[in-house]
């Protein structure tokens, strides 16, 4: 299935239409619910959810659906599963409350455990990212395709991602240790593709996330040469492989020479 252009094509067909439903929402006004984790909630979120899980059901019959919005598998179930789409229909939904333009649709591809494709789109823009695991990275803006290749060497100052919305001090000191820094706001799983582009160099971040936050965003990165690594263990991340689906602190860069241990 690796690098499988009809199946490329057809996920990323979804991850546009996903897009144009969560705008036809942003456009027209909506309300926001609290999830009972406090995240928010609104109708762009599960209107992009089933028009995904329907149609990568309809694509692949045989691989189950893993979304946000639908995330209550038990995990005596999700344990059995080698192959699953990891999805969430709308990263950054707080950004999207904002109405600054700065989340995205994620659909990963997990395999044993490793994200081995990734689609992110941007409603916003309509701009796409994708990527097999195998290579390359690619971004596509309207029916062209441009490869893309990480920073490296990395330049000072360090263009570093920091979350609109989860910034907090473990960040800051992170970031005094790491000397001259230029520090760049950026919302969603775009800090991903922004430095599989070659426009930042580092993400760290401290604090929850979960799977379907990371997947897309990791396989694209290490497409263009970059990594993402738990910042305890320095491996890049694996999932499905425990009950929880929240993710640890991790450290998403270009360059794999930069000293990110030091920082840690």
């Amino acid at each position: 299935m690796s690098g499988d252009r009809q199946l490329t094509e057809s996920v990323i067909g979804i991850a546009e239409a996903a897009g144009e439903a969560i705008m036809a929402v942003y456009r027209d006004g909506f309300s926001v619910q609290t999830k009972e984790d406090a995240s928010p909630l609104t109708q762009a979120d599960l209107a992009a959810h089933r028009l995904i899980v329907a149609g990568l059901t309809q694509l692949t019959p045989d691989i189950p659906v893993l979304s946000e919005e639908s995330a209550l598998v038990p995990w005596e179930t999700r344990r059995q599963w080698r192959r699953y789409w990891l999805v969430d229909p709308l990263d950054g939904t707080r950004e999207f409350i904002k109405r600054n333009g700065e989340f995205s649709v994620n659909i990963a591809l997990i395999d044993d455990g490793e994200a081995v494709f990734g689609v992110i789109q941007a409603p916003v823009d309509g701009r796409l990212w994708h990527a097999w695991r195998t290579g390359p990275a690619l971004r596509r803006a309207g029916t062209q395709d441009v490869a893309l290749r990480v920073h490296a060497p990395a330049l000072a100052p360090l263009r570093v991602a920091a979350s609109r919305s989860h910034r907090g001090p473990r960040t800051d000191a992170l970031l005094a240790r790491m000397g001259e820094v230029e520090v760049i706001a950026q919302g969603s799983s775009l800090k991903f593709c922004r430095i599989a582009d070659g426009e930042l160099d580092v993400y760290p971040r401290f604090g929850p996330t979960s799977e379907w936050d990371t997947a897309a965003g990791q396989c694209v990165l290490e497409a263009a040469g970059g990594q993402l690594l738990a910042a305890g263990s320095g491996k890049p991340f694996r999932y499905n492989q425990r009950e929880s689906l929240l993710n640890g602190d991790f450290i998403a860069f270009g360059d794999p020479a930069l000293p990110w241990r030091d920082w840690l």
